[in-house]
């Protein structure tokens, strides 16, 4: 079950007719006041101003302790809290009513689940790494709590920070004093107050102590995290009512033929299960009908552009343009994105504008850059071929053609779309070696850059972690230009200059690179982040951490990135 801001954790504790729930909002503050996640507007006890601008948990471990001083457990309990996506509440069902004195929970899950096959999860559970973007998927185990942002010292720029407490010595208990009556409450508001959880009892400087963690062993910083966190948490109020949470209502496929031939959707065993859209599953005859459409140039006004024109197959479905040409020799302001594993992605476009494929597809069409005409003409274009109107007769169990199809069609196909299979996954699958230099660039791109505890990697996994090489976030990456990105579509100001992460899959077959393709080849890449780097504002914490302009990468460090990237390919 699917919701926005909690989720539910079911155990069978007891019978359904003597069960109790209960909701737990836990709202994240500073010193007692709601944090916002912009810019820097908070002081910590180093005296260093400081923003948060991510805030991200994971926690398992559920119980309550009885008056009589047992602890009634909510087996199986795992909940991902995150303040950017508002998931706040977590739902605790079938508890045996009475009265209680105490909630214990833990941040990060246990042993068992932390080194458990996260590709086992489904698309909504809160352990699916494409959901909570906390897991090191090439390493061991989930990131318990993540919290970035920036910091300014005393006469210093902003710079960035990035704490991530992980592995298993380091999940934390948490226990909260309460007065529970089940029999009649029925909420609990928790505060997770992250000036606590820098500050005491263990304070925490940037400039001091580090900017970064990754919890290795033996790591100060992590240690502080730990003793802050169980204080960092207090019960702020208990309700006697809750929002009234019930199963949400089945999803209706929408129009399918009475005969069709379900579509056999493949993927790679280490990638996590993905979200496919349950309103319109997978059928062959709706993945040719939208195949042929990608293909139409119909679509456009002049017939001379159809959606293969600026995402070609043999180019990792991109055009090789920096920025894409339209009808009339028309050209936009961005470069064509790759189309494959479009199926864990939930916002497309640079900057994320559309929410969905079958929204997504349609823009390009009425774009006047891009197809520049109109749905009506393309609707009447297509009733009127020869061979069209059988086509959606086969995918579609009622008559004619629109709009709403056509989408539904082109998502089908583009959900089809996959790059799996390259000599790194080969190699992963003991099928294939890397080069020693390839090997080595692999270990780059995987390592952090903390210099407080001698390593000194190129932090590429942050944004570019994961099975499917990216984190389908976005993030100012330290470019240059006029560009809003992403805060065009949000109006945030937090949002200057993010674009969205793209995979870095088939990276070889895609050049030029970024959002305007201001980048020809891999090396130019590389050297941005090298020696190029911009600050501002918004630029990544990840980034803002590193020294200015960049890490300054040795030759046969930037050689071996570069080596590395090109073993992403996808094999013929």
């Amino acid at each position: 079950m699917k919701l926005q801001r909690w989720f539910t954790l079911a155990s069978a504790l007891a019978s359904p007719l003597f069960a109790a729930n209960l909701e737990l909002t836990i709202e994240p503050v500073f010193n007692g006041e709601p944090l916002r996640l912009d810019s820097l507007r908070y002081e910590s006890s180093a005296r260093e101003t400081i923003s948060v601008t991510r805030l991200s948990y994971l926690l398992s471990g559920f119980a309550l302790e009885r008056e009589d001083g047992q602890w009634t457990e909510v087996p199986d309990a795992i909940a991902w809290i995150d303040t950017a996506s508002r998931r706040h509440a977590v739902l605790l069902e079938s508890i045996p009513p009475g009265k209680f004195r105490s909630i214990r929970f833990h941040i990060g899950p246990d042993a068992a689940q932390n080194s458990s096959d996260v590709t086992r999860f489904p698309a909504d559970h809160p352990l699916n790494p494409n959901l909570n973007g906390l897991h090191w998927t090439w390493q061991t185990g989930y990131i318990f709590l993540a919290i970035e942002g920036h910091y300014r010292g005393a006469n210093s720029e902003p710079k960035g920070y990035a704490h991530h407490l992980a592995r298993d010595p380091n999940r934390t208990r948490i226990t909260l004093g309460s007065a529970l009556d089940l029999s009649h409450d029925a909420g609990a508001l928790i505060h997770f107050d992250i000036a606590t959880l820098l500050n005491a009892p263990r304070p925490l400087s940037f400039d001091g102590d580090g900017s970064a963690t990754h919890s290795r062993e033996g790591d100060p910083i992590a240690a502080a995290l730990v003793a802050n966190l169980p204080g960092a948490f207090r019960l702020h109020r208990i309700a006697s009512s809750a929002p009234v949470l019930g199963n949400l209502p089945p999803v209706k496929p929408i129009d399918l033929p009475e005969k069709f031939t379900p579509y056999r959707f493949t993927m790679s065993r280490t990638f996590p299960m993905p979200d496919l859209p349950r309103d319109n599953p997978l059928i062959e005859e709706r993945v040719a009908l939208g195949e042929k459409l990608f293909h139409e140039k119909a679509l456009s006004r002049d017939g001379t552009i159809s959606c293969a024109t600026c995402h070609q197959a043999d180019a990792a479905f991109t055009d090789k343009l920096a920025v894409s040409k339209g009808i009339d020799g028309k050209t936009g302001e961005r470069n064509s994105m790759p189309l494959f594993n479009l199926a864990w992605k939930r916002e497309f476009f640079w900057d994320g504008r559309a929410s969905s494929l079958r929204q997504q597809v349609l823009m390009p069409i009425e774009d006047h850059r891009e197809m520049g005409e109109s749905l009506d003409r393309v609707v009447e274009k297509l009733t009127a071929s020869a061979e069209y109107p059988n086509l959606f007769r086969a995918a579609y169990r009622s008559d004619g053609i629109n709009a709403g199809k056509i989408s539904l069609a082109l998502e089908q196909f583009l959900l089809t779309l996959s790059a799996r299979d390259s000599r790194f996954d080969r190699a992963m699958a003991g099928k294939a070696d890397l080069t020693d230099e390839e090997q080595r660039g692999f270990e780059l791109f995987m390592t952090e850059y903390e210099p407080r505890t001698g390593q000194y990697g190129a932090d590429c996994f942050h944004c570019h972690g994961g099975a499917l090489f990216s984190d389908h976030q976005f993030h100012n990456n330290g470019l240059t230009g006029d560009d809003r990105g992403r805060s065009a579509v949000t109006g945030s100001s937090a949002d200057e200059h993010k674009f969205s992460t793209p995979s870095l899959r088939n990276i070889a077959l895609t050049a030029p690179y970024m959002h305007d393709g201001r980048f020809a080849t891999l090396e130019e890449v590389v050297e941005h982040y090298s020696s190029g780097v911009q600050r501002s504002a918004t630029l990544d914490p990840n980034l803002a951490k590193h020294p200015a302009k960049g890490l300054n990468f040795s030759a046969a460090d930037k050689a071996a990135l570069v080596a590395f990237l090109k073993t992403l390919t996808d094999c013929p």
